[in-house]
């Protein structure tokens, strides 16, 4: 027998754009929203404590995603981690707090006719999302649900980094988010006292006693229903029964850019010839629906380190017992302290590199054990032109999807990325840092570092940065699947509200983007626009 039930949204993923749509969406008393997340509770210890998040990877807290073998690196397959729990990624990531470049926004509107999504547009959302601890107005919110703050710990390594990076040429920076992104520092965090902020923290949480938000935990969506071309609903299994949710306003899809696009094939939108091999009964012929898949690669460059400490040190009972009482000390670390932003060459309008620099060796997920202390910078291509997609394996929900993000595939990519490398070896050469250096691991001591040595290593080494995009594109081409409220194009009352929809990756860690594209898209739904609304 399946249970059915009424609504007037029913909002699938309650990740860091789900919880924020059913936040928002349920102030009108008026309005019923269900929301629906695969996973379970937010109550793994390890997600409160920031540095232990890679502690969640390959668990049951991951839906532990894998791409298919990936040319240009060696042939590996990447391993692409992503929450499965109330607070999705946001209850799983590195909790770095970026929004952006001006140029990305502006890109979307000018260069993809996403109307409304220029810089200018978006600011106020990310403001009003916002509660900065040390900055302000005109750049920053200090009374929003989301807490941003100074981490609590740094360790000296991260310091003498971002000392030798300014004395390399580059500006020194405490706010990354402001008038000017380029330069380095160290990154303010989603923390609150020095412990994660979650979007199920700052939006969910606060909304669960209000009587018009029903949350289901274990609730996998098979499919969106449709009558015609209009969305009814969405048949889902919570804890094994099968159950279908009536929809009578708008059904918003918020699985992220694997599940949304998944969701949408299986439910007959996508690009038609492959949906029929697939063995699915067509609805909209979509054929953006999957495509435009990037992700930022990350390059993890190692050295072993020498009269200093590593965060691996500190993984004990004493320093547990000081977060736990004070939210302070080294288990209050994010792992990717500290970074920058600056162009690969000259002559760009905005930069194409990030950099995470870390007081640990982190290669490999991190889920390598420890070899020694060791220091890890990563060059990060912010600025991606290779382009891949996604398939499904099958017309079964259960089948993981087909990811191919195809890595490197145009050049640009290799070439900005072995001049991150490079830059990045130059640094770790000069001024502090380099008295705490002792010799490098990854690249190894007998690696001369030529221009091949490099490529080699790009190869052996490249992981996810945890951002994969552009499944869903937001636009008014040929390619696009939702328009500039995010209406899936041929369909009514079905919206996508993820990361899906950036047209183009943002240069930096796209979880406040993402938050910032719900608190829009509530607004759309709602009818009004940012100065209409308070935090």
């Amino acid at each position: 027998m399946t249970d059915q039930q009424s609504f007037d949204y029913v909002v699938v993923g309650a990740g860091s754009s789900g919880c924020v749509l059913a936040s928002r969406l349920t102030e009108d008393p008026t309005v019923s929203v269900l929301l629906l997340e695969a996973g379970g509770p937010d109550d793994a210890d390890e997600i409160a404590i920031p540095a232990a998040f890679a502690n969640l990877f390959k668990t049951r807290w991951d839906w532990n995603y894998e791409t298919t073998e990936q040319k240009q690196l060696d042939g590996r397959r990447a391993y692409w981690p992503r929450m499965k729990a109330l607070g999705g990624c946001s209850s799983m990531n590195a909790m770095i707090y970026i929004r952006g470049n001006r140029a990305d926004y502006d890109g979307w509107r000018d260069r993809y006719g996403a109307e409304g999504w220029g810089y200018a547009d978006v600011l106020p959302y990310f403001v009003r999302a916002e509660r900065n601890t040390r900055l302000s107005g005109p750049y920053h919110g200090t009374s929003g649900p989301l807490h941003v703050e100074d981490r609590r710990y740094t360790h000296e390594l991260t310091e003498a980094w971002v000392a030798s990076a300014v004395a390399s040429g580059l500006k020194p920076t405490d706010d990354f988010n402001g008038a000017e992104q380029e330069g380095a520092g160290l990154y303010q965090v989603t923390c609150r006292r020095g412990r994660r902020w979650s979007v199920a923290d700052g939006y969910l949480r606060p909304a669960l006693d209000r009587p018009n938000l029903t949350v289901h935990t274990g609730a996998f969506v098979t499919r969106v229903n449709l009558a015609g071309n209009r969305a009814t609903g969405v048949s889902y299994l919570h804890d094994g029964t099968p159950r279908v949710a009536e929809a009578t306003a708008e059904v918003l899809l918020a699985g992220g850019s694997i599940n949304s696009p998944q969701l949408l094939m299986l439910s007959g939108i996508g690009p038609a010839t492959h949906l029929r091999e697939t063995g699915v009964d067509v609805v909209v012929d979509l054929p953006g629906v999957g495509e435009n898949l990037h992700d930022h690669p990350a390059v993890p460059l190692l050295w072993q380190t020498r009269g200093t400490s590593d965060l691996v040190d500190f993984v004990n009972p004493a320093r547990l017992v000081q977060w736990q009482a004070l939210g302070r000390g080294p288990l209050a670390s994010n792992i990717g302290e500290g970074g920058a932003f600056f162009p690969s060459r000259d002559g760009l309008a905005a930069p194409d590199l990030q950099v995470h620099v870390a007081p640990t060796g982190f290669y490999d997920n991190g889920l390598r054990e420890p070899v020694g202390r060791m220091f890890t910078a990563a060059p990060t291509l912010v600025s991606v032109a290779s382009r891949g997609r996604l398939r499904l394996r099958s017309a079964d929900p259960s089948w993981r999807p087909e990811i191919d993000v195809r890595y490197y595939d145009d050049p640009a990519d290799l070439d900005a990325m072995l001049a991150g490398c490079r830059r990045l070896l130059e640094m770790a050469q000069e001024g502090p840092l380099a008295r705490l250096l002792d010799r490098p691991f990854r690249p190894g001591p007998g690696v001369r570092a030529t221009d091949e040595e490099l490529v080699e290593h790009i190869r052996a080494y490249t992981q996810t940065l945890y951002h994969p995009v552009g499944t869903c594109a937001m636009g008014t081409g040929e390619d696009a699947v939702v328009d500039s409220d995010l209406r899936v194009r041929g369909t009514e009352g079905l919206r996508v509200v993820d990361a899906s929809v950036m047209p183009v990756v943002p240069r930096g860690n796209t979880n406040a983007p993402t938050i910032m594209i719900a608190e829009k898209a509530a607004d759309l739904l709602r009818g009004r626009s940012a100065s209409a609304a308070t935090v």
